[in-house]
């Protein structure tokens, strides 16, 4: 259902949140966009409903289907997926564990292990997740500086389609037969 605010601007609600596979002309996984975004898609002939088991979202004048797949009807040529670089990421790349210690950590924060004061660079090999009291305990030092090992080097995720597209995959069911092959 679409509401409009008090200032005339339009509001999703959660329908249209949820998450469709969005896939190539060849079948091949693309990425992950929204209800919202499969419906646009939809509308403007860019794309097919391969899977729907979401029923569908009426208008005044006619009802589409609420994809839960899209095909894209022309080929995207586009360089292979990498994973983006973000807080949540180097979280779910280090298991929620801190690098130093080794425990999993419920608030978790992120160390540079060069630290930027120091030219250290903000990317995937300098950055780790640390539990707050480790990360206290080093400081803006090296780990070697602060007497702290490392339990293992972190290095960029391979964007496997597993790692892509796992998350989505306990709620989403009917993706699997299109995610295996690939």
């Amino acid at each position: 259902m679409v509401t409009r605010s008090g200032r005339g601007e339009v509001k999703k609600s959660t329908l249209f949140g949820e998450p469709v596979l969005v896939l190539n002309a060849n079948f091949e996984p693309l990425n992950v966009c929204s209800t919202w975004r499969a419906l646009k898609l939809l509308v403007l002939g860019k794309a097919a409903v391969v899977e729907n088991g979401r029923g569908e979202v009426r208008t005044a004048r006619t009802a589409y289907p609420r994809p839960s797949v899209i095909r894209l009807n022309q080929i995207v040529r586009r360089p292979r997926p990498r994973v983006r670089l973000s807080k949540r990421e180097i979280f779910r790349r280090d298991h929620f564990r801190c690098v130093y210690c080794g425990e999993r950590v419920p608030q978790p924060t992120i160390d540079h292990i060069i630290p930027r004061h120091r030219g250290g660079p903000h990317s995937w090999e300098n950055l780790v997740t640390a539990c707050p009291r480790c990360n206290r305990l080093k400081g803006g030092r090296t780990p070697e500086e602060a007497n702290l090992a490392m339990r293992w080097q972190p290095t960029e995720p391979a964007s496997s389609l597993d790692y892509l597209f796992g998350p989505y995959l306990a709620r989403n069911q009917e993706w699997r037969q299109f995610l295996s092959g690939w």
